[in-house]
């Protein structure tokens, strides 16, 4: 897992270079941004569990068909399961936008999920739509203006739809 900063440095250092002055500026707008970050990823983490519980709602009264006899959401046991895959996703959704990279989101939970989504018969079409419909309510929750550090938020906002979309094209 790689932070901003980390990642900076690794990436000049395997090329046996100074950080330039583009980079330099790129790390202190993550500092600058640090307080609107925290404030993003505690109000997704305070809601987490309102975010999977209707997201995973809306997904089954859009596909009845998964929660329905031999649907892979259907018993309690499958559905626990599908409910924390999305947790788990929305988790490491919340660790890459804090960290200010993706490497924590692909390392540690996308990789191979496709595979093995297959390999259990799970329809990859039908998480990706969960996982957007956690966006959505996401995007929501932490572009909602009262109550957070001020300033514009519109490149954090899209910071974290890229994180969602990662994940929604990494199952499909």
């Amino acid at each position: 897992m790689l932070d901003a900063f980390t990642k900076v440095i690794a990436q000049a250092d395997s090329r046996g270079e100074y950080i330039n002055a583009g980079q330099i500026d790129a790390l202190l707008q993550v500092v600058k941004d640090g307080p609107k970050r925290m404030d993003v990823v505690n109000r997704i983490t305070s809601n987490a569990s309102a975010i999977v519980t209707n997201a995973a709602r809306s997904l089954f009264d859009d596909q009845p068909q998964l929660i329905a006899p031999g649907g892979n959401a259907y018993t309690h046991r499958r559905m626990a399961a599908c409910l924390r895959d999305m947790d788990i996703v929305l988790r490491y959704v919340t660790y890459a936008m804090f960290a200010g990279d993706a490497s924590v989101l692909d390392d540690r939970c996308l990789n191979g999920l496709r595979e093995t989504y297959l390999a259990l018969g799970v329809p990859g079409g039908s998480v990706a739509e969960g996982i957007s419909k956690m966006k959505a309510a996401a995007l929501a929750i932490a572009g909602d203006r009262a109550g957070v550090t001020q300033g514009d938020c519109s490149s954090l906002m899209a910071e974290l739809s890229a994180y969602f979309d990662r994940a929604a094209a990494s199952v499909s």
